[in-house]
């Protein structure tokens, strides 16, 4: 247990680093008379970084055998970018250090999770236990980095960015690497996970649920300061929504099954298609804030569940590279359609055709989550109970 505090500690400092970075940049950019199109390309540009940044710092760490040394060189390259990018207005000096801080930023996420769901299974502990400490760390920075950004202007993040930052890299420094396969790194292995009918629509299913989530994130701020919000309120939006994760990650050994993690997916994806739909009829952005903690039931239950089963069905020598395809997926390749066609279809028809159709994109997404879980969900179900059976005392 005392091995995994400093992983508790860097998860809430790390994924308050991501409070300041995703739901405020396009804030900050709205700020420095960014329309919702130049937001949409900056954003959706970062996405074409992020797949090919969470690949690249995947492999480099499952070759190099350690997670904690390949996060140490990207914690220190990413306070630097990112102190500079909140610190500059000029539109060209934004999308190069925006695009510099996806590169180094972003594939701290996968590695991390990676880390979680190894040093749970070393301690014997649930991997929420430690992720709680992430959605906590989101929440209190979503609320703070709001207050900030209304009391002492917009570039006073880059000084909060580099602060939390610098906290990171100095508990980096105690926390132990993630426990090693002794299994070979093999890439005949990875192209059969990768080739597999289930992984793919595995991954096809992660795809359609998230591009939703992505355009929300990119754009319920934008929305909410439409609807005559502030950034203070912008902050106690995402502060509900991540405060509502922690009781769901800490809750995780109770509610997290083997063999029901596609009908978890599917659960979630109908809870999103609720609160999409509901909030293209808020006119209050007070409410639209409130609404925020249907989080309880979506991101938590989602993530938790995708990556449980995405670490049943990848080598075990794959799990950092499987993990940030898994982040690709959400945070890379739909963040990019999200960007793109968020921001078109945000300025051409306004905020609440984009939750309109965000919300059907959710529905399409419980649905698939239903079929794969008639064709695989039962079967894997049915080889978990039949392994613990074999598995139990005599």
């Amino acid at each position: 247990m005392r091995t995994s505090a400093p992983v508790k500690a860097f998860n809430f400092l790390f994924f308050a680093l991501l409070a300041i970075f995703i739901p405020f940049l396009p804030v900050y950019f709205d700020e420095q008379g960014l329309s919702p199109s130049q937001i949409g390309f900056i954003v959706g540009t970062g996405g074409f970084i992020t797949i090919v940044a969470q690949p690249l710092w995947g492999m480099i760490s499952d070759r190099t055998k350690t997670i904690r040394k390949v996060l140490l060189l990207l914690l220190v390259c990413a306070i630097m970018t990112g102190f500079v990018l909140y610190h500059t207005g000029t539109y060209s000096l934004i999308i190069l250090f925006a695009m510099l801080t996806y590169f180094f930023l972003m594939p701290v996420d996968p590695l991390t999770e990676s880390l979680n769901f190894r040093v749970a299974e070393s301690a014997g502990i649930s991997y929420g236990s430690l992720r709680t400490y992430g959605a906590l760390g989101y929440a209190v920075m979503s609320l703070f980095a709001g207050y900030i950004m209304t009391s002492f202007g917009a570039h006073s993040l880059a000084y909060l960015f580099a602060a939390i930052g610098l906290v990171s890299f100095v508990i980096t420094l105690f926390m132990p690497d993630a426990p090693v396969s002794g299994k070979p790194v093999t890439l005949s292995s990875l192209k059969h996970f990768l080739s597999s009918r289930e992984t793919l629509l595995f991954l096809i299913l992660v795809f359609i649920s998230s591009i939703p989530a992505r355009m929300n994130d990119t754009y319920l701020g934008v929305y909410i300061k439409e609807l005559g919000g502030k950034a203070s309120l912008v902050g106690q939006a995402w502060f509900l929504a991540a405060g509502s994760e922690i009781v769901v990650f800490a809750l995780s050994f109770w509610w997290l099954r083997k063999g029901s993690e596609l009908m978890l997916i599917a659960f979630s994806g109908f809870f999103y298609f609720i609160r999409f739909f509901a909030s293209a009829w808020i006119e209050d952005p007070h409410l639209l804030a409130y609404l925020q903690l249907l989080q309880l039931l979506t991101f938590p239950v989602f993530y938790s569940a995708a990556i449980q089963y995405l670490y049943r069905i990848v080598p075990v020598e794959w799990r950092a590279t499987g993990q940030t395809v898994l982040a690709l997926l959400f945070f890379g390749v739909s963040g990019i359609i999200a960007s793109f066609a968020g921001g078109a279809l945000y300025e051409a028809f306004g905020g609440r055709t984009l939750f309109l159709t965000i919300s059907g994109m959710s529905l399409a997404g419980t649905l698939f989550g239903i079929v794969l879980y008639r064709i695989y969900g039962r079967r894997n179900r049915a080889a978990t109970a039949e392994t613990a059976g074999e598995n139990a005392p005599e």
